[in-house]
């Protein structure tokens, strides 16, 4: 793998842990696609850093789980600011 996409997924998984984001967030952030992020938080990085691959795992796990609870308020706020 080259170098500049190991260092993209250890920069890009940095930034999920410490900002607790998403990865539409991250890929918006870091001018890449949803699923070079995926990719590159899921696959990629376990060969680079396994303890950061670990940890950006549980934030998307977590994304996860919370997800149905986002896109509900995201259409409250959505009708909301119509009325």
């Amino acid at each position: 793998m080259k170098k500049y996409i190991e260092e993209r997924a250890a920069e890009i998984a940095s930034y999920i842990v410490e900002n607790n984001a998403t990865v539409r967030q991250a890929a918006k952030k870091f001018g890449v696609s949803k699923s070079t992020v995926h990719k590159d938080c899921s696959d990629r990085l376990i060969r680079v850093n396994p303890k950061l691959a670990t940890q950006v795992r549980g934030v998307l796990d977590e994304n996860k789980r919370e997800r149905h609870l986002r896109g509900g308020l995201a259409t409250k706020q959505k009708y909301k600011n119509h009325l």
